[in-house]
């Protein structure tokens, strides 16, 4: 029997087979071959061992259901994804379960939850990854953005830079420094305000991360707010179009530095709607935009003189 033949058929340790080598290069003696090794029933002499199962890591009960393994390693868990989850209430198969047998669930969970941690700091960890994880729901963010916020915070940890700040601080700084790197249109505002901290404490921490170890944070642009204050002020396109127009050109010229850019979209909004013969207010471009009115009459009177 060929041992991918062995493999999908399924067979205990114990069951032996012959080798395709039929002999052994010790005592030519007959060679047979188990799951473990491949052993010479004459002399005893093993000739090969811990064979790899090229086999699929998947199982097939049926021509159409596929069950795999288990769930894919993930850097939102302290433990990578390898914990155990104990149930409540019923079993693998949805069937409810006895009152003795939930007692008894409920002592191994406690016991479970008393020692999930190996130490401090991956209790640490863990508090500080489920916070990120929250923060990235409730910003409605992608997976690969939380992942890479939930790595970011697990590196501050391995530099020690949580000592002497709130794990929700660094946890919220992950969040934002996320952001920055894969270029979102996020402000700190925005993180914070889903924070459990306040506003300078999330910028402080933010600027340790940025500091410390290096990230690859590019310029938040102008621009890059206009579809999202568009959306929220439900601009139709022609005064999208025109407001990220506005924008480019004054990125180009130079007149976005050092400029609040979500202030300065909605400059770009409240001027281009002026434009297209829709009233825009003040208050409402400076509301989405979580500037003041005196922010966007600035930015505004700077694109009448910079840009055409």
């Amino acid at each position: 029997m060929a041992t991918r033949d062995i493999y999908k058929s399924g067979f205990d340790e114990d069951v032996r087979t012959e080798s395709s080598a039929n002999q052994c290069p010790e005592c030519d003696g007959r060679v047979t071959t188990n799951a473990v090794e491949t052993v010479c029933e004459d002399c005893g002499l093993v000739i090969d061992e811990q064979r790899i199962d090229h086999g699929p890591e998947w199982r097939a009960y049926d021509d159409e259901k596929r069950e795999r393994t288990g769930a894919p390693l993930t850097a939102a868990r302290h433990d990578r994804g390898l914990s155990t989850e104990i149930g409540r209430g019923t079993d693998a198969k949805g069937n409810e379960i006895s009152g003795q047998k939930r007692r008894r669930l409920a002592r191994m969970r406690r016991e479970q939850t008393r020692g999930r941690w190996r130490s401090k700091a991956e209790r640490n960890l863990a508090h500080g990854l489920g916070e990120v994880r929250r923060l990235a729901s409730a910003l409605e963010l992608s997976d690969s953005v939380r992942d890479q916020a939930c790595q970011l915070f697990r590196s501050a940890q391995n530099e020690d830079l949580l000592r002497g700040r709130s794990i929700e601080a660094i946890a919220a700084a992950s969040v934002y420094g996320a952001c920055r790197c894969n270029g979102l249109s996020r402000l700190v505002d925005d993180v914070s305000e889903m924070a459990r901290v306040a506003e300078s404490r999330v910028t402080n921490a933010y600027k340790t991360l940025n500091e410390e170890l290096g990230l690859p944070a590019e310029p938040v642009s102008p621009s890059m707010f206009v579809p999202r204050l568009a959306s929220d002020l439900e601009c139709p396109d022609e005064i999208r179009q025109r407001a990220r127009a506005l924008a480019e050109q004054a990125e180009e010229r130079g007149v976005t530095t050092g400029v609040h850019p979500a202030g300065f979209a909605a400059a770009c909004l409240y001027k281009a709607g002026r434009e297209e013969g829709r009233w825009l207010t003040q208050s409402e471009a400076a509301d989405v935009a979580n500037a003041s009115k005196a922010t966007v009459r600035a930015h505004r009177d700077t694109l009448e003189e910079q840009v055409a």
